[in-house]
């Protein structure tokens, strides 16, 4: 009603016609609510005289405004919460109704719901507005119930509040009868803005009474944060005086209609009628596909299973505050092999204990037992067992671990002069198979360019389906030298400082290895890349004992980072058959 309002008054002071706008369309409702934060016309915008004040200035005379409501109700048909409603005060369930709407939709939905019990189990409510309070009074003296009061009046009645004037001052006998039943009995409070300082103050001279809602007051909304100033006074002073308050936030009526039914016992015939009224759910059981799925196709994820993780680290206490960078820069001064997360005052580490707090001394670092890692909730814990099942991979073979933040990878160690010709022989062994499956050099330097290559993979930790894994994808690396950086570099210094020495180099016109790596892999197809991946799930995983170890540690020296990585890559087919999988061609 207030928006609709608005766009009228809009209207008639930009003098637009109520066709040339939609107010559905977001771009007018900003123009709309921007004429009136610039305007005096209304009171600021959720302001509780709001509805009042603008409901007046477009229709100034009560008549006009009887007849807006009047045709506004005339499309209107109970809803789903309404059917429910009506349902719990024909079986008994609910006694006593209070709204500030003017139509007959719960009056309605309460007959309906009586019309189809025997005579002599039907409640059929007595309706009172304003002129005709008399029949509240009854009720409340008789304890005749169920009863609907409308506290600004009926479509049909001559007197309904709409108005600043009209809603300030409400009805003495409808207000008595309000504040009585708050005497007497508990209140839910649905859907309802407390705009009404009428109504408030009625509400709130019930808690002047010895035992005010004796049954608790419940106020649900759609966002407890929302509530109006008014509101929240009169829950803290109903706390106060001793009611038991709760605040419950609900998306909607009919959602809280839907609730009411699973926890309610309503006659059969009352239930099936409000399951008859209920809308269609968006999301409905379907059967799913119960055929043998089909042995091919067959999709081969690059993607190992991780059956173990390190479940604690070691904690070491600082004396004072600091960061993962500057403890992994102070470690590798040291020349100490760890992996450490920071956390304020705390480290969470994998490495040598000895070697870690002598390097350390300098913050004061002490043993503090044990920390738990938690991957799935602590992203700083996820990113400790990134680093080290990475180092574990890498450890025993001749494999280079390379730390990004975008990102981790291991590169293969490219052979150098003077290396152990023993070594050398024993990894060249150990790549055979890598080597068999790429058909080519795994290292070496790009034809025409002269950079150093290196084969490698990216390598991601994931959590998917409740079950960890070791993505990996197989990339070739290309060492592209640093430029160096004058005082007229572009680039700020720091940026070019910490770019990837592998990366491309968008600043010097593109990656100058681009065309060479695609042309490296363009010829590679399935078979070859199963050959690739089988070799290199069998390169990360063939250890004696089915583990691998991120430093190799002694027992009793510190805390070891230990994973079991399954050696079988992940597979996926179909769940279903379709005629694309019958293709010859």
């Amino acid at each position: 009603m207030i928006r609709g309002f608005k766009a009228q008054i809009f209207c008639r002071e930009t003098n637009l016609s109520k066709r040339e706008i939609d107010t559905a369309d977001p771009i007018w409702i900003d123009r709309i609510d921007a004429f009136f934060k610039k305007t005096s016309h209304l009171p600021p915008d959720g302001d509780p005289m709001e509805y009042a004040a603008a409901f007046e200035a477009v229709y100034p005379q009560p008549r006009h405004r009887r007849q807006y409501i009047n045709d506004a109700i005339s499309k209107g048909t109970p809803c789903f919460g309404h059917k429910v409603l009506g349902s719990l005060m024909a079986a008994g369930k609910v006694d006593c109704v209070f709204t500030t709407n003017f139509d007959p939709l719960i009056e309605e939905a309460a007959l309906s719901a009586n019309a189809i019990l025997p005579v002599v189990d039907q409640k059929r409510p007595t309706v009172a507005a304003l002129d005709s309070a008399d029949r509240a009074m009854r009720c409340l003296n008789e304890s005749d119930w169920p009863m609907i009061a409308k506290l600004h009046g009926d479509y049909q009645s001559t007197s309904i509040k709409n108005t600043g004037s009209e809603l300030e001052q409400q009805d003495i006998r409808m207000r008595h009868v309000l504040v009585e039943a708050g005497k007497r009995f508990g209140m839910v409070f649905i859907g309802y803005s407390g705009r009404d300082a009428s109504i408030m103050e009625a509400l709130t001279a019930v808690l002047d009474a010895p035992s005010p809602f004796p049954n608790g007051l419940y106020w649900l909304t759609a966002s407890a944060s929302r509530l109006l100033p008014s509101v929240s006074e009169f829950l803290k002073r109903a706390q106060l005086a001793g009611v038991d308050v709760a605040v419950v936030e609900c998306a909607t009526f009919d959602e809280l209609s839907a609730d009411i039914t699973k926890t309610t016992d309503l006659p059969q015939p009352l239930f099936d009628l409000v399951m008859a009224g209920r809308p269609a759910p968006r999301l409905v059981p379907v059967q799913l596909p119960a055929a043998e799925a089909r042995a091919f196709p067959v999709l081969r994820c690059s993607s190992l299973q991780i059956e173990g993780m390190p479940s604690a680290a070691r904690r070491i206490k600082l004396s004072q505050s600091t960061t993962s960078p500057v403890v992994r820069e102070l470690l590798k001064e040291k020349g100490v092999r760890a992996t450490v997360a920071a956390l304020g005052r705390e480290l969470a580490v994998f490495g040598k204990d000895r070697e870690i707090l002598d390097a350390l001394s300098s913050f004061g670092a002490t043993l503090g037992g044990e920390i738990e890692l938690n991957p799935a909730q602590d992203s700083w814990a996820k990113g400790l067992i990134y680093d080290v099942l990475v180092r574990s991979l890498a450890r025993r073979i001749p494999l280079i671990p390379r730390f990004k933040r975008a990102g981790h990878s291991v590169v293969i160690a490219s052979p150098r002069d003077g290396d152990d010709p023993e070594r050398t022989r024993r990894d060249a062994k150990m790549l055979s198979n890598l080597r068999s499956a790429y058909n080519c050099e795994l290292t070496g330097k790009v034809p025409g360019l002269g950079l150093p290559f290196q084969e490698g993979l990216l390598l991601k930790l994931d959590l998917i389906d409740g079950r960890w894994w070791c993505g990996f994808e197989p990339y070739t690396f290309v060492h592209i030298p640093r430029p160096e950086v004058t005082k007229d570099e572009y680039l700020p210094q720091p940026e070019v400082a910490n770019r990837d020495p592998m990366a491309a180099r968008p600043y010097a016109g593109g990656d100058p290895a681009g065309d060479w790596r695609r042309e490296r892999w363009a010829q590679r197809y399935n078979r070859n890349w199963a050959q690739i991946i089988a070799a290199w799930a069998k390169l990360l995983t063939n250890t004696e004992d089915g583990t691998t170890r991120a430093f190799g540690l002694k027992e009793g020296t510190g805390i070891d980072a230990v994973f079991r990585v399954f050696p079988v890559t992940g597979w996926s087919r179909p769940g279903h058959h379709h005629a694309y999988f019958d293709r010859t061609n």
